[in-house]
């Protein structure tokens, strides 16, 4: 008899979101092309921007070919797709939560220029319609912990960045790779001044350990929800880090850099003593203005739902602990 025993990270039936919306799963895939466990999501052509409609301008997604997440017989249940692309931390659109779905609609994300840089044996550019070609794509479902204790379980589609950066052949003396956002306050109200951004310097600024981007759970993300992303949740490019807190996954990634130094991070710049470097998510560091401890699960249930849950190590993604062994995760957080 086989005995199927799922990873410490795989998304257990006590921790889902919502069960309802992973029943609705079939139908999302069928509308979208899906047909048997092993095929692809047929895609459409690759326009992107936003169209009108109904004289209001918004931005346009469209469907993805990529392999679907194989899952276990457990219950997998994703936050709702409202709720993913509505509730956002992303100040180059407005501070509020709300603020990015109502300014991003007009964001322009093709042409688009990704450069991977630095001590690399083969630096390249990607353009906009490279980063759904270079490298297969694949579903993966990881849960997404804010630092302000919120959480959610998203099916992103895209590829590991792993495979980017050995595109680049890092040199041995790469020791970090920096991430660094487009810049344009022109289509980015936030950008404008720092009122506006949250006191941010722009642009914003990201790095990893090498060790850490190489990791196979960090992940370039192009889509979630068999759709490219959305503006406001990071289009057309963006980190996802799942051990993470959530600001260290930057969103419309223009530059990303392989060096020796550590490289800065804009909150830890903001707020050293709130913002580690590592921000590694731990429920015994707590954040000097509230708890980690436990987090809210955003569901179909409403933000303010009592569905709250007990915050693990690495966000439950026990499979990086070798990473830090012989850190101290109260000091470097």
């Amino acid at each position: 008899m086989l005995i199927n025993v799922p990873k410490a990270s795989a998304v257990k039936e006590s921790e889902i979101t919502d069960e309802k919306v992973y029943n609705q799963r079939r139908d999302i895939l069928k509308s979208m092309g899906f047909i048997g466990a092993s095929a692809l999501l047929t895609s459409q052509p690759a326009q992107a921007g936003f169209f009108t409609s109904d004289d209001k301008k918004t931005f346009k997604t469209r469907a993805l070919e990529y392999t679907p997440a194989v899952t276990s017989q457990q219950s997998q249940a994703f936050t709702p797709e409202e709720k993913i692309i509505t509730h956002n931390n992303f100040y180059e659109f407005g501070t509020a939560k709300s603020d990015p779905v109502e300014n991003a609609q007009q964001f322009k994300v093709n042409p688009w220029r990704l450069s991977v840089e630095g001590l690399a044996e083969t630096p390249f550019t990607l353009n906009y319609d490279d980063l759904f070609s270079q490298f297969p794509l694949e579903e993966r479902i990881y849960r997404m912990r804010c630092v302000e204790a919120w959480s959610m379980v998203v099916p992103w589609i895209g590829f590991s960045l792993a495979a980017l950066i050995k595109k680049a052949k890092p040199l041995s003396s790469a020791k970090y790779v920096s991430f660094e956002t487009l810049y344009d306050p022109k289509q980015m109200p936030g950008q404008k001044n720092r009122f506006a951004g949250g006191g941010i310097e722009y642009p914003y600024v990201e790095g990893l350990r090498l060790d850490e981007a190489m990791h196979p759970l960090t992940l370039l993300s192009v889509g979630l929800y068999g759709k490219t992303l959305p503006a406001q949740n990071g289009a057309p490019i963006r980190l996802v880090v799942p051990w993470k807190y959530g600001f260290k996954s930057i969103k419309s990634i223009t530059r990303i850099r392989l060096t020796d130094k550590r490289p800065p991070t804009t909150w830890n710049i903001l707020a050293a003593s709130e913002y580690g470097f590592y921000a590694n998510v731990n429920p015994e560091v707590s954040h000097p203005r509230w708890s980690q401890a436990s987090e809210r699960r955003i569901s179909s249930a409403g933000l303010f739902s009592r569905n709250r849950i007990d915050t693990k190590m690495f966000n439950g993604y026990d499979e990086v602990a070798s990473l830090y062994q012989g850190m101290d995760l109260r000091k470097n957080f």
